[in-house]
């Protein structure tokens, strides 16, 4: 039986401190770690957050972003030698650079993208410098050298390892001239695409262009705002546009799952202080041990 062990990593560097810092502990509180039977394999904490943009890359907190991807690597190298499965519960998206770090140490790894937004933003164009709308491009070896090239080993994944699923932000990405994921190798579902085909059809579709790579397995990554801002507004950058429903959520994780490549989950971007009863992260929390377990 796969045995799931919970990593929380609460890093809000490539954001900023709006409370997605707290996730970790919404989550365990709603019955995360029972209803997966995890393990707790411990906290990985961020050095202090500081406000000043780099005037030569662009980015917030490059140097604390690249400090705690190499520990948060460290972390899931660990529960990886043990043959657990990582949960990693952030914090903002920026935590999945020292996630795919650690796989990229160990072999040739694939990343399945299931967020709202693309977070393909170069530097220049993301007005804020948050590394948290760029960290797809930062893994697939876009952007400064810093965060993209750690232990020399630009790309963490390559882009035709890449699915990109469920996004809905095109019309955002063309009004500040972010990169196009379109232009790229990378294999892109947007949510107008997935509803063509239907939620489940397209994963399983997406999930064969991996299986076609000589692969070692691929990492889940999940941003909370995939989901419809109907049933999930507790995020700090909604949008429009309908997004994944609870049932189609848990799905998509379901397939991905049975495939038995999937390798570790990042959980980002939910924001608790925005849930005050808790109704949202017990209904995020039961989507997301339905889909893995």
């Amino acid at each position: 039986m796969l045995q799931f062990s919970v990593i929380d990593a609460p890093s809000i560097l490539g954001l900023k401190p709006t409370g997605v810092e707290t996730l970790p502990e919404a989550l365990k509180k709603a019955g995360l770690i029972q209803g997966l039977h995890a393990e707790y394999a411990g906290r990985v904490d961020a050095p202090p957050y500081k406000l000043k943009r780099d005037k030569s890359t662009l980015l917030l907190n490059q140097h604390s972003i690249r400090e705690f991807s190499l520990r948060l690597a460290e972390k899931v190298a660990g529960v990886r030698k043990k043959e657990h499965f990582p949960v990693v519960l952030g914090g903002d998206c920026s935590i999945l650079i020292g996630c795919m770090l650690a796989l990229r140490r160990s072999g040739k790894y694939g990343l399945f993208f299931i967020d709202g937004h693309a977070d393909f933003y170069q530097p220049e164009a993301e007005p804020n410098g948050e590394v948290a709308s760029m960290e797809l491009a930062i893994v697939s070896g876009r952007g400064p050298g810093i965060l993209t090239d750690i232990d020399g080993l630009r790309p963490l994944v390559y882009d035709e390892d890449i699915i990109a699923f469920g996004y809905r932000d095109t019309e955002e990405q063309k009004e500040y001239a972010s990169q196009d994921i379109l232009e790229t190798s990378i294999n892109a579902f947007s949510l107008e695409q997935i509803r063509s085909l239907g939620s489940a059809k397209a994963a399983q579709k997406a999930l064969e262009r991996l299986q076609k790579s000589q692969l070692n397995g691929f990492w889940i990554h999940l941003d909370a705002d995939v989901l419809d801002n109907a049933i999930m507004p507790a995020v700090d950058y909604p949008l429009q546009g309908g997004g994944l429903q609870w049932d189609e959520l848990s799905d998509l994780l379901r397939v991905l799952m049975v495939s038995d490549q999937a390798k570790g989950i990042t959980i980002t971007i939910f924001n608790p202080t925005l849930d005050p009863d808790g109704s949202i992260a017990s209904k995020f929390t039961q989507s997301i041990i339905a889909g893995l377990s």
